[in-house]
């Protein structure tokens, strides 16, 4: 996963060695001085994570923090703190101040690269949330959300078996969340079921089940894979935090726990997991039947050409990858005079549902023609789109498709183009084109086939 990263500081050596660590790993760094600069640089690069350095003269890090998640264009970016001091308040202070977590010099590489994958992994789902509702807004249907949400209410699960930590945290939350506790692991996947959290608390250190493990069950539920899951670890447990990092969990707590750091934290999940939820509720609503196709549920070739001007701008203007492919079932023509248009229908309603299964969070599938369908897929390169939609064609010949008539089913394939965005420069009426002339080829090769489109339009395309 690649990212931009904007590094804050005033001493240039510091700057440097950050640079090189993040380097090793390919990411792109651009750097700022002081909290001004780091303002201006957040504002007309839009990275995805900045690491602010705490002593700063002018600013520090905690006002400078501030001022980043007040200004609404740029609030949703990630901030870790980087900073010598070690202080409960200090921390106490930057979270405070709305950052997202703090590193300690001298900076552990491990802690390091496994924050910034966790807090750019989030950054990047929630990117292309804020990517969708700008389409709307920008075609007149969605009005705009701003990230400020109150918790009061807010539902939290606690599973936690030490007795003393857990009357301690439910006290606290108590203050202005719900609080479940639950001391037995076994009832917890029956709970997660029977009640919609904003928040779910885990310890570690439960005497008889494995923290992690029971964590990595609960994001398995669909419903709860949106869900923050913060967890309780032991102070000196470096492998299990950054293997909890790894996992996809949102946040960890050392124990013993500090009431007021934990508060913060989970606010702070919370508010961006309410953030989400309210953009993707007002882009639900506003998606009317002049956006959707009526017959598939999925988008039609109106949104597909707006959304995708705008993501290919997106991909320019920050180095990204972006790849698309065009799919289309083959001889569809005979379905419709064998069975009818009734069953052709049937058929293309279970071939959109097929897509949206092998498609990942962040892709938009969309119909562009009677039977064509076009995946976008951001943050993707060839390699990783082949694969995609090869996966892809391999589920839809292994579909049995309903005909409507009793069991009756048949037997269906697709071929595939797909085209990846040019990093010379690009627009969304070439990707089209290059998928559509690899989409051709495939077909004329024999079909049920996946084919990668040159970097240049033919003539006569």
């Amino acid at each position: 996963m690649t990212a931009q990263i904007l590094v804050v500081d005033d001493v240039a050596a510091n700057v440097k060695l950050l640079e090189a660590k993040l380097a090793s790993e390919y990411y792109g760094v651009i750097s700022a001085k002081d909290g001004f600069e780091a303002i201006e640089h957040a504002k007309r690069h839009k990275p995805d994570l900045i690491l602010l350095d705490v002593m700063m003269p002018g600013m520090d890090g905690f006002e400078t923090c501030k001022k980043l998640k007040e200004d609404p264009e740029i609030a949703h970016i990630p901030v870790v703190m980087v900073t010598a001091l070690s202080e409960k308040a200090d921390r106490l202070k930057g979270l405070e101040a709305g950052a997202d977590d703090f590193l300690t010099k001298p900076i552990n590489d491990m802690a390091l690269f496994a924050r910034v994958k966790s807090l750019v992994r989030i950054k990047t789902l929630l990117d292309e949330v804020r990517l969708r509702d700008k389409t709307s807004i920008e075609m007149g249907i969605s009005p705009v959300v701003h990230n400020s949400f109150d918790i009061s209410g807010a539902k939290i699960l606690l599973v936690d078996d030490d007795n003393v930590q857990g009357k301690q945290v439910v006290s606290k939350l108590s203050e202005s969340c719900n609080v479940d506790w639950i001391e037995t692991p076994e009832q917890v996947l029956t709970k997660v079921q029977q009640t919609a959290y904003d928040a779910v608390l885990i310890s570690t250190l439960l005497n008889d089940a494995d923290g992690l493990r029971l964590a990595a069950q609960i994001k398995n539920h669909e419903e709860m894979r949106n869900v923050p899951l913060l967890v309780f670890v032991d102070e000196d447990d470096t492998r299990t935090m950054l293997k909890a990092l790894e996992m996809g969990i949102n946040d960890y707590l050392t124990v013993p726990v500090d009431k007021n750091e934990m508060l913060v934290r989970v606010r702070t999940q919370i508010r961006r997991k309410r953030y989400q939820d309210m953009l993707k509720s007002q882009y639900h609503k506003s998606i009317s039947m002049a956006l959707t196709d009526a017959l598939t549920g999925l988008y039609n070739r109106h949104y597909l050409n707006t959304h995708l001007g705008n993501m290919v701008a997106q991909a320019v203007k920050n180095n990204k990858n972006l790849a698309l492919m065009i799919m289309d079932m083959d001889h569809f023509k005979s379905v419709n005079d064998t069975y009818g248009h009734d069953t052709g229908d049937k058929v293309l309603k279970q071939l959109a549902e097929v897509i949206i299964r092998a498609s990942r969070s962040t892709d938009l599938a969309a119909r562009f023609g009677v039977e064509e369908f076009v995946t976008l897929m951001p943050e993707t390169d060839a390699q990783a789109a082949m694969a995609t939609a090869e996966r892809m064609r391999a589920l839809v010949e292994s579909t049995p498709f309903q005909t409507g008539r009793g069991d009756e089913a048949i037997k269906r394939t697709i071929s595939i183009g797909v085209a990846c965005l040019h990093p010379d420069g690009d627009s969304a009426e070439n990707l089209l084109k290059r998928a559509d002339e690899a989409l051709y080829i495939a077909k004329n090769d024999g079909r049920n086939r996946v084919k990668m489109a040159s970097s240049v339009v033919p003539k006569g395309w």
